[in-house]
């Protein structure tokens, strides 16, 4: 059985600063899905710039054929924009409500660690680490109520786009390949994980 895939969220959902589409991050989970006996259908409706607000109109896209497993990647830009963590983590937990009400497995991605972006003054890091720590356990929060399970990729990976600046693309924000591929490798087993708990669920 073919499992339908979805990855909504931001930019780094839709893979913007991969050299190629394959080196996405919904491209390589795909790969690893299929090497695990799990072919699916991927769509991305992930829309750069998004923040968590902008997930509603990608839920309603995602259910006129509704998936059977969901990856949402959100808070970069909620950060960058100062949305309240607590305002973000509700338009999170809708979304979440709403795909699990459809049957969806979900997986979240919460919020990146921003202090280690190459741009972010060496003064500023500690409050911009400390402003993704709140949003990040705000969305973990909320999503396990709301039915998902947390992948908690962005402070766990921090540490490696730290100390190697070939993590991140030419504008110094967005990953590289490189950078998707130590992504995609914290997300598989999750993603894995729910996919086998929808085939399971479909008989």
């Amino acid at each position: 059985m073919t499992v339908r895939f979805a990855v909504l969220g931001d930019s780094i959902a839709y893979g913007q600063g991969a050299a190629r589409p394959a080196d996405t991050v919904g491209a390589r989970l795909r790969r690893d899905l299929a090497a695990h006996g799990i072919p699916t259908e991927l769509h991305v409706l992930a829309v750069p710039g998004a923040t968590s607000a902008g997930l509603a109109a990608q839920v309603d896209r995602a259910l006129a054929e509704p998936p059977q497993v969901a990856l949402i990647i959100i808070g970069a830009n909620d950060l960058t924009r100062f949305v309240p963590p607590e305002q973000a983590a509700a338009q999170l937990a809708d979304a979440v409500r709403r795909l699990r009400d459809a049957s969806a497995e979900v997986v979240v991605a919460p919020a990146p660690d921003l202090s280690v972006v190459p741009w972010v003054p060496v003064q500023m890091r500690a409050v911009v680490r400390a402003g993704s720590e709140l949003l990040h356990a705000a969305q973990t929060r909320v999503a396990l109520t709301a039915g998902a399970r947390v992948a908690d990729v962005g402070m766990t990976s921090a540490t490696g786009f730290t100390h190697d600046q070939g993590l991140f693309s030419a504008d110094r924000f967005h990953p590289s390949s490189a950078g998707y591929a130590v992504i995609a490798t914290a997300l598989a087993p999750t993603v894995r994980a729910a996919a086998t708990a929808a085939r399971q669920a479909t008989g």
